[in-house]
């Protein structure tokens, strides 16, 4: 009975519930397209290209273990954890010799593959589109052919796939320059070579053997083996039959030989869509999670109002012996009604939504293209779950008071608000405020970017849940504040200070989404640059060099950096990379240890950096608290390769946030990097500027930068690594935006009457829309010190936390911005449905029938 009742009353108060419709309908659209980012990072596929013809591939274990035990209470618990490492691991190629004895092994064919960037006069020829050196005897793996041309003999020679041909016009006989691990070198092009199938991600290269040993760097090892079967053989045999006698084979620095086939080729082709996993599982994770707090807090707010529009209604029901539980039956039902309907649409439109989030995370460069977009059933059965879940909660939840309560109250009540909200509402308020209170207190202990980025927007949510239960109470006591202002501004005022007295609970509704928006997209825009500042102050104030080389390309090569140094010169090389304490992950860095004080300073507080050498690590005062070590202590750990290492901490600095939390010596880390060419190159010098760039002159794409251009360039690297942190957030900002508009057009729309009784009562039309924009900027006053008050403690705990300092860095222009773009969704929202509303005339709506 109680769902026929729920159609009937949905059907007869469409409008009614456009509102909460819309608002249920953009959460699940949120959700359904954070949902496939999600999906995508655990089940997207990565096609291999490279060895599409080698059925099965053998590869080093591109991951630290830790294997933990635990015995309790006479049960045995293993517990196994892997994550991914930075760098490639190689194998040893003698391994070779294992696997031909294999049976069904017909070729095994050992692969090279290393950074090989091809330059033009103006420096890389495709910066969209890696390059990679091989030697021409693995050319079969996928296979590529020769179209015309010869193969590579001699060490000057190269063969050039033919996408890279069309585009530079270049043909056998002509020369190109290659940046690869070590200096730029001219090769002559000996041939043009086709792939079977087409190879879209990366550009191939190939040398002779001997030039690609040379290249690669790595004497005696390889990257992979393509296994290639007999005859007959099928894959999936071969694949078990490698494994059984790889069992136990393990290729240096303790990582495991792996075999891979079918699907399980392509992450081994493409180390970086495999680590890009990760990331996307956790950015749709804290997007999907973030998304799903907001949903819930604007579906409540948006249901507490569509209720309390109807308490009239209810009241009556009531009164003609409604039991409470048909009441939160009825509501219950018409609340699945409309998210059935309105989740539906949402988890369908966010299919679309989550390729074009997923198309830009690619373009931006946060997500590689290998990693294909994958879309299941799953996201948008877990948005229409969600949002029916919610809109039944959201019902129940706001007509809690109005099921409980006697009919007398009730109607009572639908005439004129309660003076005080409940005291249940005020206590968990108050608990949410003590919730967000420890929130922000934890957010200053912690001093990491994974741990403090999800109890940053967890406290500014908790905050704002406080601010939506709170409300009312918050309302008045604006009101006794702004009441002696708007009592001296004319009849409009006036009638705006009554309402927001008398109407409080309705005001709070729409406060609380103003209140969210500004808060959390303070909070987006100015987390990333307090951090980034921080870090481009430390190194600022840590580069004593007096220039700084760059590249254009790749990077720069260690013969750069020799034919800069001088008797009287200094000259530090900057490689970077991540290595692993256990399973944790710090950024590193490899520094010239000659002369090191000349060109940088970290702030040494403890130990000296005099001793850094290869068997020896400085380290940030971070990764010294957390690690517990001191001058003198061992540190085990991985580095980027997988290789492990336990060198004697030498040295503890203070800034870590601007040069990483580990430092090793140069030679050791660009030994065990993909990458061996320099980040940057620190010169101190009494040269010019002029003289380095001379000295340099035959190296493609380098410059010579002030320190103060060099910061101009991090910078911009940083806004745009944070173009993508606002890119995820966008989303819950504009939802929220949504909200707010929803809210105050549900708000103003179901006034209607009200305003009738004001313009037969004497108000003109310009008094009642002026009534309605008094009452629109002082809820925008209220919620811009509510929202910037919670950001600004967010933001302040973060900064102390992250960087040891209350100063957040906010941009006031860009606060104006908010500020302003939140003032004119309120007023437009309350203008627009004002407007339509004053429309009709007032004797008509007076004497309409509720």
């Amino acid at each position: 009975m109680m769902l026929r009742y729920a159609l009937r009353t949905v059907r007869a108060r469409k409008g009614g519930f456009l509102g909460a419709f819309f608002a249920l309908m953009c959460a699940a659209a949120l959700i359904t397209a954070c949902g496939t980012l999600l999906e995508t990072g655990l089940r997207g596929t990565i096609a291999t290209e490279r060895y599409a013809a080698t059925p099965v591939v053998v590869s080093a274990d591109q991951n630290v273990h830790r294997t933990t035990v635990k015995h309790k209470k006479g049960k045995t618990k293993v517990k196994h954890k892997a994550k991914p490492i930075a760098e490639r691991a190689w194998l040893p190629g003698d391994l070779a010799t294992e696997l031909r004895k294999v049976p069904g092994v017909r070729e095994v064919i050992p692969e090279l593959t290393f950074l090989a960037q091809p330059l033009a006069p103006g420096g890389v020829v495709d910066q969209d589109r890696p390059a990679y050196g091989h030697a021409w005897d693995s050319a079969a793996l996928t296979p590529y052919t020769l179209t015309t041309g010869t193969a590579p003999k001699a060490d000057g020679d190269l063969v050039i796939d033919r996408r890279l041909a069309e585009r530079t016009h270049l043909e056998p006989g002509d020369r190109l320059t290659v940046q690869s691990t070590q200096s730029p070198r001219t090769y002559r092009v000996t041939g043009i070579a086709a792939p079977a199938q087409e190879v879209r991600h990366q550009t191939a290269l190939f040398f002779s053997t001997a030039e690609a040993r040379r290249l690669a760097a790595h004497p005696g090892q390889v990257t992979a083996f393509g296994v290639l079967p007999t005859k007959g053989t099928d894959a999936a045999v071969l694949k078990r039959s490698v494994s059984t006698a790889l069992h136990g084979t393990r290729a240096p620095h303790g990582t495991t030989a792996q075999v891979s086939a079918g699907d399980g080729r392509g992450p081994v082709e493409f180390l970086d869509a495999a680590a890009a996993r990760t990331k996307l599982v956790s950015m749709g994770g804290a997007m999907g999670g973030t998304s799903l707090l907001v949903a819930v807090l604007v579906v409540v707010g948006t249901f507490a109002l569509s209720v309390q529009q109807r308490h009239r209604e209810l009241a009556l029901l009531r009164a003609i012996a409604a039991t409470p539980g048909q009441i939160r039956a009825l509501l219950g039902r018409e609340a699945l009604i409309v998210g059935a309907v309105a989740g539906t649409t949402g988890a369908l439109a966010g299919l679309p939504l989550g390729s074009w989030l997923h198309g830009r995370f690619v373009a931006m460069g946060a997500v590689p293209a290998t990693l294909q977009h994958t879309v299941s059933v799953f996201p948008p059965c877990a948005a229409l779950a969600a949002t029916l879940l919610g809109a039944w909660a959201a019902a129940r939840i706001s007509s809690r008071r109005i099921a409980r309560i006697r009919p007398a109250e009730a109607l009572a009540e639908a005439r004129a608000e309660r003076t005080r909200p409940a005291w249940g509402r005020i206590l968990t308020g108050l608990a949410l405020l003590a919730g967000g209170v420890v929130l922000v207190a934890v957010l200053s202990v912690l001093r990491t970017e994974p741990a403090s980025t999800p109890v940053t927007f967890l406290a500014v949510v908790v905050l704002a849940s406080s601010v939506a239960l709170l409300g009312p109470l918050l309302v008045r006591a604006a009101v006794a504040v702004l009441g002696g202002p708007l009592a001296l501004t004319g009849p409009s005022s006036r009638l705006a200070r009554a309402n927001l007295r008398g109407h409080a609970a309705r005001m709070a509704s729409v406060v609380t989404p103003l209140t969210l928006l500004i808060g959390m997209t303070c909070t987006v825009l100015f987390v990333q640059p307090t951090l980034g500042n921080a870090a481009r102050a430390q190194a600022r104030e840590g580069i004593r060099a007096d220039w700084v080389v760059a590249a254009q390309g790749p990077g720069v090569p260690a013969e750069a950096a020799r034919r800069l140094r001088t008797q009287h010169d200094t000259v530090t090389e900057v490689v970077r990379t991540t290595v692993r304490v256990g399973l944790d992950k710090y950024a590193a860095q490899g520094v010239t240890p000659g002369g090191l004080t000349r060109t940088w300073d970290p702030d040494v507080t403890a130990g000296s950096l005099t001793k850094l050498t290869e068997d020896t690590v400085a380290v940030s005062e971070l990764a010294a608290d957390q690690l517990h070590l001191k001058p003198g202590s061992p540190l085990k750990l991985t580095l980027g390769d997988g290789t492990p290492a336990t060198p004697t901490v030498v040295a503890v600095y203070a800034r870590g946030l601007g040069f990483g939390d580990l430092t090793f010596a140069h030679d050791l880390v660009a030994r065990h990097v993909d990458s061996p060419l320099a980040t940057s190159v620190l010169v101190s010098t009494a040269r010019t500027q002029t003289q380095l760039a001379t000295t340099l002159r035959e190296f493609p794409g380098i410059h010579v930068l002030a320190p103060a251009a060099a910061d101009s360039i991090q910078a911009a690297r940083q806004q745009a690594n944070a173009e993508v942190n606002y890119l995820a957030m966008g989303l819950v900002l504009a939802f929220t935006a949504i909200a707010v508009v929803n809210t105050l057009a549900m708000s103003v729309s179901e006034r209607v009457r009200e305003f009738a009784l004001l313009r037969l009562a004497g108000a003109t039309r310009r008094q009642v829309l002026g009534m309605l924009r008094t009452e629109a900027l002082s809820v925008l006053l209220l919620a811009t010190a509510l929202g910037s008050g919670i950001a600004l403690a967010v933001l302040t705990a973060f900064s102390v936390g992250m960087t040891g300092e209350a100063a957040p860095a906010v941009t006031p222009l860009v606060y104006v911005a908010v500020v302003a773009l939140a003032g004119l969704l309120a007023l437009v929202a309350t203008a627009l449905p004002g407007r339509v509303a004053l429309r009709v005339r007032p004797v008509t709506v007076a004497t309409a029938k509720e």
